[in-house]
C-alpha cells in the first residue's frame, strides 16, 4: 500500500488561484518504483472552470518513457482510494475510490467507507461512474455522472523539480535553485486518475484534511 498525507486548509483558501495544493514522491526503492501500484504525485484543487467544485488528480507510474508509455497499463488488482478528513481526527470520513476493468475506470463515492484504516472493500452503494481509460496520444475521454467527472490515462509528468541543482545543494555546492532550472521529468509520462466532485458531496467543514492511497486486492 502506498500512501501519501496533505492538509487542505479552508475551502476560502483554495478558492484563490494559489490555493493548489501537491505531494510529490517520483524516486522509491526499487521494489515500489517498479510496481504498477507506485504513487508519484497528488493535487488537489479548485476547479478552474467551477468554483463549486473541487478536483483530486492522483499520479502514478512515474517516469514513463514515451516508447513504454502505450504499453502501460492500470493495474485492475489496485484500487486508488482518495481520502477525505472533514471532522480533523486524521480519519477518512469520505473515501472516492477508483479501479479499473476491461479498459475502463470505474469511480464509486464520495461515500461513508465500511472501515478504516489499511483495509478497504468498494463502497458500490452510491452507483458507480464509468469512463474508457484514454490511450496514450489520443483526446481526452471524460466520464461524467452525479454531478462528478472522470478522467484515466496517460499523460505528460505535470511536476517540475530540478533534480541535478536539488543534489548540489545538497552537497553544499549551491545555496538555492536557477530561475527556471531544468525539469528533471520532462519527457516522461505517468498515468493519471483525475476526478471532479461538487464541494457540496465533500460535507460541510471549513477545512479538510485529504491522502491517497493505492491498495493491492488480497
Amino acid at each position: 500500500m502506498k500512501k501519501k498525507n496533505l492538509l487542505l486548509t479552508a475551502l476560502s483558501l483554495l478558492a484563490t488561484a494559489a490555493g493548489v495544493v501537491w505531494a510529490a514522491d517520483h524516486i522509491d526503492a526499487p521494489a515500489i518504483t517498479s510496481t504498477t501500484s507506485d504513487i508519484t504525485d497528488y493535487y488537489a484543487f479548485q476547479s478552474p472552470e467551477n468554483a463549486e467544485n473541487m478536483v483530486f488528480v492522483a499520479n502514478l507510474q512515474g517516469l514513463l518513457d514515451p516508447a513504454a508509455t502505450a504499453a502501460a497499463r492500470f493495474d485492475e488488482q489496485v484500487m486508488v482510494e482518495f481520502n477525505i478528513d472533514n471532522t480533523g481526527d486524521a480519519v477518512e470520513d469520505l473515501v472516492i475510490q477508483a479501479v479499473f476493468q476491461d479498459g475502463k475506470v470505474q469511480v464509486f463515492g464520495p461515500a461513508t467507507p465500511s472501515e478504516t484504516g489499511l483495509i478497504s472493500q468498494v463502497e458500490s452503494e452510491g452507483g458507480v461512474l464509468e469512463a474508457e481509460i484514454t490511450s496514450y496520444g489520443e483526446s481526452a475521454i471524460i466520464g461524467s455522472g452525479k454531478g462528478m467527472k472522470v478522467f484515466a490515462g496517460p499523460r505528460d509528468d505535470p511536476f517540475f523539480f530540478d533534480f541535478a541543482q536539488y543534489s548540489e545543494i545538497i552537497a553544499g555546492n549551491a545555496t538555492g535553485f536557477n530561475d527556471p532550472g531544468a525539469d528533471t521529468f520532462a519527457g516522461t509520462n505517468v498515468l493519471s486518475v483525475v476526478i471532479e466532485v461538487p464541494k457540496s458531496m465533500l460535507g460541510s467543514a471549513a477545512s479538510l484534511n485529504t491522502w491517497v492511497e493505492s491498495k493491492r486486492k488480497i
